[in-house]
């Protein structure tokens, strides 16, 4: 009886000391991860937490992490590399990661100003390219004549296959009056290479002038050329501006708007609208959320908006809110098509993360992303220079006027 007791007593002594050997083990490699690990660990858990596909393009998200711990990260920039080494598994090019620098000038994109080039870039989904979505209004990239589509092959010599879209964007910003020099390739044409001087560009998103056609009638035309913070406020006072000089109708044009700030999306899309949905957002338990419009729209005027292939991201939403609402006409040619919604994450470096966390949809349920919006009227265009927007050079502009016409003959024989 006491040989089984001692017996006993040892085998719960051995299974207690290695329960103390198993966590003081585990202890100490909690508490001994360095500082670039725990970087690495906290941009792996936002993904974890936020993303919007749960499967992590099919693969282990805790063997992702793992296997990037286990290299050793020597430095800031080793870590950095690993971190996108990590978020390029997702094969996701909207979920990237920034450093410190790079947040910093997305932060001040989104304020209403940067100095560079003046082109909003992605990567194509499928082809892996980057491409141009669209050149900022009066921006350098835009009197070179860079359109949407146009894929940038190389920048200073340099292949862009190489580069993150952030290291791309990077390297096309620069000090005030330095020069940038591109390889951009366009389908049917020769590759050519564009010599950019950066300039400082300041990002007032509207445009706003009163026309008169030949029947006499006022049109407000309203020119939309990025999301920013400042976007909404804006805008209201342009159109309370048109509305005091005898606007009759309105043409709101966002052709080669990339988007920006889902949230000024939305307050614009009040601005016309007096009720409704405005968009449906979907995270990946597949929850739905809303927004929708209130109180009173600031016009009842006819609208129409103008769309083409550089509509992207919360263009899309504005114009998908209106048409599906029955408030506006959509003129032009098909969006983007980009229907994911990112959120930004300041690190504890100071470097930012932007993620995937939803998709959205249209207020009629229809899902855009990689499709675009069709427009109720499509109008081919020929590029443009900015001299020719919205005069009788622009067909798009025109089928709009005509369009306008015609609503008010029927409300005026109503």
């Amino acid at each position: 009886m006491v040989k089984m007791q001692k017996k006993t007593f040892r085998v719960v002594l051995s299974l207690l000391m290695a329960l103390v050997l198993s966590f003081f083990s585990f202890s100490q490699s909690a508490t001994a991860l360095t500082d670039e690990q725990k970087l690495i660990s906290e941009v792996w858990r936002i993904v974890n937490r936020t993303y919007l596909d749960d499967s992590f393009n099919h693969q282990n998200w805790a063997s992702v992490r793992q296997k990037i711990l286990e290299k050793p990260l020597q430095n800031q920039q080793a870590t950095y590399a690993a971190i996108q080494t990590m978020l390029k598994s997702l094969d996701d090019p909207f979920t990237r990661f920034l450093d410190p620098e790079q947040y910093r000038s997305l932060q001040v994109n989104t304020s209403g100003e940067l100095t560079g080039v003046g082109l909003q870039i992605a990567l194509n989904p499928e082809t892996g390219k980057l491409e141009v979505v669209a050149p900022i209004a009066g921006s350098p990239a835009e009197k070179a004549g860079i359109q949407p589509r146009d894929r940038i092959v190389t920048i200073e010599g340099i292949s862009t296959e190489k580069l993150t879209l952030d290291e791309a964007a990077a390297r096309m910003r620069g000090p005030n009056g330095s020069i940038v020099t591109l390889v951009i390739e366009r389908e049917g044409a020769p590759n050519r290479e564009i010599q950019l001087t950066r300039s400082r560009i300041e990002l007032n998103p509207v445009i706003a002038q009163l026309h008169k056609t030949e029947q006499g009638k006022s049109v407000g035309y309203l020119r939309l050329t990025q999301f920013n913070a400042n976007a909404p406020m804006e805008l209201a006072h342009a159109i309370n501006s048109l509305e005091k000089k005898g606007a009759d109708s309105y043409i709101l044009d966002l052709r080669n708007n990339p988007g920006g700030l889902l949230q000024a999306g939305v307050e614009i899309a009040r601005l016309w609208l007096p009720e409704g949905t405005i968009v449906y957002t979907v995270n990946r338990q597949g929850i739905q959320g809303s927004f929708e419009a209130f109180g009173s729209a600031l016009t009842n005027d006819p609208l129409v908006i103008l769309v083409n292939q550089g509509t992207a991201s919360a263009s899309e939403i504005l114009a998908g809110a209106l048409q599906d609402n029955g408030r506006a006409t959509l003129v032009g040619e098909t969006t983007f098509g980009k229907g994911l919604i990112q959120s930004l994450f300041e690190l504890s470096d100071g470097s930012g993360l932007a993620v995937t966390i939803a998709k959205y949809e249209t207020p009629q349920h229809h899902d855009i992303n990689k499709i675009g919006i069709k427009p109720d009227k499509v109008v081919s265009s020929e590029p443009l220079t900015r001299d020719q927007v919205a005069t009788k050079d622009d067909a798009q502009y025109q089928a709009a006027l005509l369009l306008l016409q015609q609503q008010n003959v029927v409300v005026g024989a109503a």
